[in-house]
Formats: structure tokens, C-alpha cells, sequence
């Protein structure tokens, strides 16, 4: 490898990632982003608030609250979790504040499970052929 004019050498030329890393890398990319999908789901309020954004149309807080024990002040603060995440949006109408289900960020948490589970398959299938073999 030939110096630069200033005496320095020249660094090595990277090497581009195989297919198999890309993909790695690709599937990682996917679970990094699910996480917060994943954590935002993980309590039982947050998922009954998006079982009921789920049966279409926004709701305001005090619909999401009717026939509830949880205050406004407390769906408030799930709805924002949800939102953080990218699962539910606000759309503000006159005075009021409709929350409504977006169903974008869920297909993307899916196919993360879906990559799980071939994964998962995939070191079945091998472990089968190992002990049978």
C-alpha cells in the first residue's frame, strides 16, 4: 500500500458486510425498533385502551375513562406512552382531544414476531436434524 502525499498511510479499503451479516443487521435494526412498541404494550392499561382505540373512530379521555375506574389524569399519561411509541395519535377537534389507533407501528412489531419465530424454526429444524442424524 503506496503513502499519501503527506506520508501517512493509506487505510485499508472496508469490506463491504456479506448478505448473511446485512440481514443480521437488518433484524437487529427491526427488534431495536419494536422494543419501545413492545414495552408500551407491556402493561394491561395501555392494552385495553388500544383494544378499545382498535374498534375504530378517536375517542376523547372521557370516553376512554367512561365506565372506569382509572382518572383522566392517568389514561392521560398512557395514551402518551402509546403515542411515544407511535401506536395511538391525537387529533385535536374545536376544544377537544380524540385519541385514535395507528395501526402502522403494530405491523412492524408483528413482523419482528414473525422473524422471531422463523428464527425459531429455523434452530428447531436444526436441532431435529442433529438428534435424528
Amino acid at each position: 500500500m503506496s503513502p499519501r502525499p503527506d506520508g501517512r498511510a493509506r487505510p485499508a479499503p472496508r469490506k463491504r458486510p456479506t448478505p448473511l451479516v446485512r440481514s443480521v443487521q437488518r433484524r437487529q435494526l427491526a427488534l431495536r425498533t419494536a422494543a419501545p412498541i413492545f414495552a408500551a404494550l407491556g402493561d394491561e392499561t395501555r392494552l385495553r385502551l388500544i383494544t378499545a382505540l382498535c374498534a375504530g373512530g378517536a375517542f376523547s379521555i372521557t370516553q376512554l375513562t367512561s365506565g372506569t375506574r382509572i382518572t383522566r389524569q392517568a389514561v392521560t399519561k398512557h395514551l402518551l406512552v402509546l403515542a411515544d411509541a407511535g401506536l395511538v395519535r391525537d387529533v385535536k377537534v374545536g376544544r377537544e382531544r380524540l385519541w385514535e389507533f395507528e395501526p402502522g407501528r403494530l405491523d412492524e412489531a408483528r413482523r419482528s414476531l414473525e422473524v422471531i419465530a422463523q428464527q425459531w424454526d429455523h434452530a428447531l429444524a436444526k436441532l431435529k436434524a442433529a438428534v435424528e442424524g
